[in-house]
């Protein structure tokens, strides 16, 4: 892993989050882009060398309404930066973790993605992202 790609907030209203998080950060978002897949619409921050990305439901069915019934709005997963997502994939599952997909999958920001069962790490939903070439 080579650093912390960025840091995925549920919300419930992506416009009005919108709105928030660009008063807090004193910076608009800079990209909006929608997950199908996922069920997701996204919104992306630049702060400083960090990236937030506020992820909104499209569908009840999605991982983020599950998520926002259960939990409420907040910090949904921290996602890594690799160099080869599927190194690190079968990597990370010999070490005994679980995968939520066993094939990357295209995500937001020109992205694949896998992501880690919180049931093997400490509760942490964690996304492993590599810039598609």
């Amino acid at each position: 892993m080579k650093k912390i790609e960025h840091i995925g907030i549920a919300v419930k209203d992506l416009n009005t989050s919108n709105e928030l998080f660009g008063k807090l950060f004193g910076e608009p978002h800079y990209k909006v882009e929608s997950v199908a897949s996922e069920g997701v619409n996204t919104s992306f921050f630049q702060v400083g060398p960090n990236k937030i990305e506020l992820l909104e439901a499209t569908n009840p069915d999605s991982p983020i309404a599950k998520f926002l019934e259960k939990r409420g709005e907040g910090i949904h997963h921290i996602a890594y930066d690799v160099a080869d997502i599927r190194a690190e994939m079968k990597r990370l599952e010999g070490e005994g973790f679980t995968l939520l997909n066993q094939e990357p999958k295209k995500g937001a920001d020109n992205k694949l993605v896998c992501f880690l069962h919180p049931k093997t790490t400490n509760g942490v939903l964690i996304e492993l992202c590599q810039e598609i070439q």
